[in-house]
């Protein structure tokens, strides 16, 4: 019965080509702010928090799976571990140190930062992006001390939201169980990206700005300790003063998979501390 429902759902549904995704690491700010800029928005003082290799530009983003091209990767760990497939648990300690808005979104010690922030003026008075959070923590840590978390704060409030919801994005706000619609697992390799799970295209938007200039703060961070690592893909070209269109959802067919139970997690990550 299994196998033809996978048929089935794999002529509704393309199989992702494994393809290699790219990375290229960099930590000057500036680079990274300007390839994320689409119309309408202008920019200045960008500050960036982070170890060398722990941001960067990623290309091959579509075929790897993330649900758009290119664009930059913001990490708690080694930018260069995002590519697939599956293989093994990055885990890397980057003493770029903490972030207390983040801190104060999970209510929990946050390690690891990476932040990329800047002011910006839009043309529009609205403001909007698109990412996609991706996590070694899923999906043996969920409902745990471990929540990894980002954050997009505008004027120091955070609009990366689980879509409907209040709630921030992060372990365990958007997994297998909660909020799935917008959660693929990878746990068995399906996608080429090294992350155990990751969530769909999510948008962040904002209306109604005054004139002058605001402040923007794209943030993530491991939470309770430094050990497995995430990340967030941000599209280039996204943080605009108009809505840059979603991809079609056809990678959702990793998450119907799981959901005929097609798709079988690994065991336990043992080693966590």
């Amino acid at each position: 019965m299994k196998k033809k429902i996978a048929l089935a759902l794999s002529l509704l549904f393309p199989l992702p080509a494994f393809s290699s995704l790219t990375i290229a690491t960099t930590n000057n700010g500036s680079d990274l702010a300007n390839a994320l800029l689409g119309a309408g928005v202008t920019i200045s003082n960008v500050a960036l928090q982070g170890a060398q290799t722990q941001q960067g530009f990623f290309s091959g983003g579509l075929s790897a799976g993330i649900g758009f091209e290119s664009g930059i990767i913001l990490t708690t760990g080694d930018a260069n571990s995002a590519v697939g497939p599956n293989t093994n648990s990055n885990s890397t300690t980057t003493d770029s140190g903490s972030d207390t808005d983040l801190g104060a979104l999970i209510n929990a010690t946050v390690l690891d930062a990476n932040v990329l922030e800047f002011d910006f003026q839009s043309d529009s008075g609205n403001i909007s992006f698109n990412y996609v959070f991706a996590s070694e923590e899923y999906n043996e840590f969920v409902n745990s001390n471990f929540n990894d978390v980002f954050g997009f704060f505008l004027d120091g409030v955070n609009i990366a939201l689980i879509p409907g919801t209040s709630a921030p994005v992060s372990i365990n706000n958007v997994n297998l169980d909660v909020n799935s619609i917008f959660y693929q697992n990878n746990e068995n390799a399906f996608f080429n990206v090294q992350y155990d799970g990751f969530t769909t295209v999510l948008n962040a938007s904002f209306s109604g700005l005054s004139n002058g200039n605001h402040h923007i703060k794209l943030a993530i961070a491991d939470a309770t300790d430094s050990a497995l690592d995430s990340a967030v893909f941000l599209q280039a070209e996204s943080f605009s003063s108009s809505t840059v269109p979603l991809p079609p959802a056809i990678w959702l067919f990793g998450s119907v998979l799981a959901g005929f139970g097609l798709i079988k997690p690994r065991k336990n990550y043992l080693n966590k501390i």
